[in-house]
């Protein structure tokens, strides 16, 4: 073959290997958008519950004999996770991302605190008659279960979205394409289910 036609031949790998290599990020960016859009409703839904509690300790610290430290411990539990996500009513600090598994277990884990911290809150509320036929409280408690529900499935969803992109970037050639990108493309962390955190907790007496 002729010099011209290796050229053409090599021109034409060439572009094919680009196209390719366009597809692939392209897809890459499609779903590193559908986890950060799922990680937003995370987010939120996280963000709602922690709005719920100054109200909802508030009621209880209404009446009289609750235990001081049943109320302490939730107060103390949200203030830590506004310490690691930042403000509460403020954006996550740029290191909580999904991309930073050290960050992400360590929100979580809070998260998870949070949650056992108003499981026991709740359930000691169970010796307080006068609590239970409190209408502010019950409409907390309401709004409580529904947000608690809402965030086991946004979770879900989350874990879904974060596997399907880390399948896609480990296969075969996007794992050599995707690491051309340095950290741009970087594997997701996933939620891991604490024991019991299948289940939202059980709010109603």
């Amino acid at each position: 073959m002729t010099s011209r036609v290796w050229l053409v031949i090599i021109v034409a790998l060439l572009a094919i290997s680009a196209m390719a290599v366009a597809g692939s990020y392209n897809h890459l960016v499609l779903l590193d958008q559908a986890v950060q859009a799922q990680w937003g409703q995370v987010e939120n839904v996280y963000q709602r519950r922690a709005d719920l509690i100054p109200n909802l300790v508030a009621t209880v610290k209404g009446v009289a004999n609750f235990e001081k430290s049943t109320y302490i411990a939730v107060a103390q539990a949200r203030a830590k996770v506004g310490q690691i996500a930042g403000p509460v009513n403020a954006p996550a600090t740029a290191a909580l991302t999904p991309s930073n598994p050290a960050a992400f277990a360590q929100y979580a884990a809070a998260q998870d605190g949070l949650t056992s911290a108003l499981s026991r809150l709740l359930a000691v509320v169970e010796n307080y008659p006068q609590l239970k036929a409190n209408e502010n409280f019950l409409t907390l408690q309401a709004q409580l279960e529904g947000t608690e529900n809402r965030i086991a499935v946004e979770r879900m969803r989350y874990n879904d979205r974060a596997q399907e992109f880390n399948t896609y970037r480990q296969s075969f050639p996007t794992l050599l394409i995707a690491g051309l990108f340095g950290d741009r493309f970087a594997p997701k962390a996933y939620f891991q289910a604490q024991p019991g955190a299948q289940n939202a907790p059980k709010v109603q007496f």
